[in-house]
């Protein structure tokens, strides 16, 4: 996968668009990136090119606006601010005829990467919160709480919807990193539909190695705990035997891996071999090993409901400090060694 590192602002602009207004208020200027507003965005652009939401993507064949008004920028041939105008416009009239698509802020800012210039498109959901307000009764001064609804999302909080457009070339891969997460209704008519992607954007999602990496490791663990979850001994041996092949492997046969792990036991091999491919796990798993050295950093033991144990990769590894003892009825003893300090909290 295509990891971006490194992000410098060039420029950026804000739009308003407001469902209950006839049309966008256009910004006729670009954002002044005092010091303040510049770390205010990129904290938002550098969380999204981080988030495991982060989807490869495709423009579809065909006419489109989106595409045609990117690209004209991003070869130098048209005027930021009125691409940016025409950009949210083409939202804005998606968001006038699906209503449940809620109002935002369109922020549209010109990158600069280690992969290239991109064209970032940020939709900034608004935020409840809440202001005071101060006013005179009768010669005394009374302040009540008010809501606000057009507040725009922290430089802690996550986008919900953004993409970052890349200029187009032969060798291209890709044309484009989308975020397009979905709420959990099943009214294809809500918010949680698709228009983002398919009617805004017009692109095509496609898998790149983090998802197919993601996936197994999620359909393997899925699988452990169904079929052993009361065997914790045979579940320890598909897990680490699992973070083993992802640390020292770069691609994953899930045939070969099903004969390590489970030996003589043909039927078991078979079955999660079969589970595996019908959660639409390819045979052969090209790892992303960066990021597994980020997802293995840490990890998370859920013990029998009631105990949760975090431990870092390092001490996870130290028999000195850390042993899973096999005890030979299907249970193991998790040990925790050598404790010189401990705290409550």
């Amino acid at each position: 996968m295509e990891y971006i590192n490194e992000v410098n602002l060039n420029e950026a602009i804000i739009h308003v668009l407001d469902n209950n207004g006839d049309d966008p208020v256009y910004n006729e200027y670009t954002l002044d990136l005092s010091d303040e507003t510049y770390e205010y965005i990129l904290k938002h652009i550098q969380k999204c090119f981080k988030d495991e939401e982060l989807k490869y993507a495709v423009f579809n064949d065909g006419r489109n606006i989106v595409k045609e008004l990117s690209q004209e920028y991003l070869n130098g041939q048209g005027e930021f601010i009125d691409i940016s105008k025409q950009i949210a416009k083409q939202l804005f009239i998606l968001m006038k005829s699906n209503g449940s698509i809620p109002s935002c802020d369109l922020m549209v800012v010109s990158i600069s990467t280690e992969l290239g210039p991109m064209l970032a498109l940020l939709k900034m959901d608004y935020v409840k919160n809440y202001t005071h307000n101060i006013e005179f009764v009768d010669d005394k001064i009374g302040i009540n709480i008010l809501p606000q609804f057009i507040g725009l999302p922290s430089g802690g909080q996550r986008l919900q919807k953004c993409a970052f457009i890349k200029p187009i070339l032969n060798d291209n891969k890709i044309d484009l990193m989308v975020i397009d997460k979905q709420n959990k209704s099943k009214d294809s008519d809500d918010y949680g539909s698709n228009y983002f992607i398919s009617n805004f954007l017009g692109c095509t999602i496609i898998e790149n190695e983090r998802d197919v990496t993601r996936n197994f490791i999620k359909t393997a663990e899925k699988w452990t705990r169904n079929n052993l979850k009361d065997n914790a001994d045979a579940a320890e041996v598909v897990r680490s035997s699992l973070k083993k092949k992802l640390k020292e492997e770069e691609k994953i046969d899930i045939n070969e891996f099903s004969k390590d792990v489970f030996g003589e036991s043909k039927d078991v091999a078979e079955n999660f071999v079969q589970y595996v491919k019908e959660q639409g796990v390819n045979e052969q798993i090209d790892v992303d090993k960066q990021w597994v050295e980020n997802k293995l950093k840490r990890v998370r033991l859920k013990i029998d409901k009631d105990i949760d144990v975090y431990i870092n990769e390092e001490t996870y590894d130290d028999n000195s400090r850390f042993e899973i003892v096999r005890n030979g009825d299907g249970t193991i003893n998790i040990l925790i060694k050598h404790i010189r300090n401990y705290i409550e909290k």
